[in-house]
């Protein structure tokens, strides 16, 4: 699958093709339809199809000292974009040049000119241009201009509201993966390279894999039942995760640490990618290391009895 840079030129083959445009970061179940509907069309009439994002998030260049609220890495977007069907993947680096373009340059002279598209396919409710200047009925009537179509998608309902990555995002914080892996169609997962921590879980007999969180969101603090992949082999691993800080060891540093039920081997440096299945309990500070263990055989036993 391609990984195209709005800043590069596109090539030939690519341009006449159909965008589904927004960020589309967690790719639920409302960016689904829309990008559903641009490959369709794209098939339809022969056309490739291009599913874009921005990044950074139009947030997070705002409001750089934003908490993190990432769900997905650009490596797992082309992953999720290229399932479904789409030709390639487009990356709106947004920067100050971006963010000061206005709704008739976006598409006069990006969509237009640099990227050749014939048909753009957003949600019903997005925006785009300097101070969101621009809507599906500015698209609508700009496009027209220049020769591209536009089509627009209402939101995807569930239960009486919009499926939307705030949903995602509230469900997480509130330890509820299974909700948010229903709006997702797939479990919330972090990817990250393991890396070398101080051996408190080998000491103890449960050796944890330490992955960095980076941007992704924060699920609630806890105890998790999850899956590791191994994105060097696609081997499946199952397991239990602490999220948090660790109030157990001094000094708190937060760690997404992994333990996978029967596996010996070494994962240092290795590439993971760790989904969030179901919510055990909160993270805790006990009297003892061995209160500890002892809670760790227990939270374990729960995880292999919720992932059968």
């Amino acid at each position: 699958m391609r990984f195209l840079d709005h800043r590069e030129k596109l090539p030939d083959s690519l341009r006449g093709a159909v965008i589904a445009l927004g960020n589309f970061d967690g790719f639920h179940l409302g960016h689904k339809a829309v990008a559903g509907e641009a490959i369709r069309w794209a098939r339809e009439e022969g056309r490739p199809s291009i599913i874009a994002t921005f990044d950074p998030h139009p947030v997070r260049h705002f409001k750089p000292d934003a908490p993190p609220f990432r769900l997905t890495t650009l490596e797992q977007r082309q992953e999720l974009y290229l399932s479904a069907g789409a030709t390639a993947m487009l990356v709106f680096h947004f920067d100050d040049e971006l963010a000061s373009t206005t709704a008739e340059d976006f598409v006069k002279v990006l969509l237009a000119e640099h990227l050749g598209a014939a048909g753009v396919v957003t949600g019903e409710d997005f925006t785009f241009g300097k101070g969101r200047g621009g809507n599906r009925d500015v698209l609508e009537t700009l496009g027209c201009q220049v020769g591209i179509e536009t089509r627009a998608v209402p939101p995807v309902m569930d239960c009486g509201e919009p499926v939307s990555s705030s949903r995602v995002r509230d469900a997480l914080r509130e330890g509820d993966p299974q909700e948010a892996a229903r709006l997702l169609t797939r479990p919330f997962a972090i990817r990250g390279v393991v890396e070398h921590g101080d051996k408190r879980g080998r000491e103890i007999g449960y050796p944890t894999a330490n992955l960095s969180i980076e941007q992704y969101l924060r699920p609630r603090y806890g105890i998790y039942a999850i899956t590791g992949r191994l994105l060097s082999s696609g081997q499946e691993l199952q397991g239990a995760a602490n999220i948090g800080v660790r109030p157990q060891f001094d000094p708190p540093k937060e760690l997404l640490e992994p333990y996978f039920f029967d596996f010996s081997g070494d994962l240092y440096g290795q590439e993971i990618e760790v989904a969030f299945h179901h919510f055990i309990r909160a993270e805790a500070k006990f009297e003892s290391l061995d209160a500890l263990t002892a809670q760790m055989e227990k939270d374990c036993a729960e995880a292999k009895r919720l992932l059968a």
